[in-house]
C-alpha cells in the first residue's frame, strides 16, 4: 500500500478490498486521478482509498499524473534520545530538502539536516520508509517523494535555524514533548513516527 497525503488527507493506493464498504473507496477504472484529488482537497472524507488489483501498475499510473520532486531528510536523535524538530509555517516538521542533480540520497539527507539546523556530526543508522505528499506549485500538481534516514548525533553546540528557508526554530524534544509536537505536525511525519 502507498499512502499519499493531500492537505493532510491520506489517499491509500491499495490492492486490498478490506475497506470496500467505505464511501471513500474507489476502483481505479471508475474514477480519474483528478477526481480523487478533488475529493481529497474538498475534505469531504478523512481518507480515500484507490483500488487496483496490481498495486505497482496503479502506482505507476498515479505517479505519471504529477511532476515528481525527490527529497531526503532525517529523523535525528541525540545522546539523550531527544528528536530534532524544525518549526516552519506554524507547523513542526523534520529537516529535509530537495535532492540536487547527481547527489546521492544519503548525502542529500545529511546536507539538508546540516543546512536547516546548523548541526554537524550526523551518522546515518538506517533507512526509514519513504513518505509522499502532493502540493501545488505554479498551477502544477507536484508529488514529493521524501527518502528518510534515522540519524544520530553527539552535537552539543547551538542550533541555528535556516531563516531563508522559513525555519524559525530548531529544537531537540524529549519523548513527552515529541508526542505533543506531533499534534501540530504533518500526517506524513506522524506516519513516520508510528511505523518506527
Amino acid at each position: 500500500m502507498y499512502t499519499i497525503f493531500v492537505d493532510d488527507i491520506p489517499i491509500y493506493l491499495t490492492d486490498n478490498l478490506q475497506n470496500l464498504t467505505k464511501d471513500s473507496f474507489y476502483y481505479k477504472d471508475d474514477i480519474t486521478i483528478e477526481s480523487v484529488l478533488e475529493n481529497a482537497k474538498s475534505k469531504k472524507f478523512s481518507e480515500l482509498f484507490l483500488f487496483h488489483v496490481d498495486l505497482e501498475t496503479l502506482w505507476k499510473e498515479f505517479k505519471w499524473f504529477f511532476k515528481i520532486e525527490k527529497a531526503a531528510g532525517g529523523l535525528v536523535t541525540n545522546q539523550n534520545d531527544e528528536v530534532l524538530f524544525i518549526y516552519r509555517f506554524d507547523t513542526w516538521d523534520l529537516p529535509k530538502g530537495k535532492i540536487e542533480n547527481g547527489e546521492r540520497k544519503k548525502e542529500a539527507a545529511i546536507r539538508e539536516v546540516e543546512e536547516e539546523c546548523g548541526i554537524s556530526g550526523l551518522k546515518i543508522e538506517k533507512k526509514l520508509q519513504k513518505t509522499y505528499h502532493i502540493f501545488q506549485r505554479n498551477d502544477r500538481e507536484v508529488l514529493k517523494i521524501t527518502h528518510w534516514y534515522k540519524m544520530k548525533t553527539d552535537f552539543k553546540g547551538p542550533l541555528t535555524p535556516q531563516l531563508e528557508e522559513g525555519i524559525t526554530k530548531v529544537v531537540f524534544k524529549n519523548q513527552e514533548e515529541t508526542k505533543r509536537t506531533l499534534e501540530n505536525s504533518y500526517g506524513n511525519i506522524r506516519l513516520l513516527f508510528s511505523s518506527n
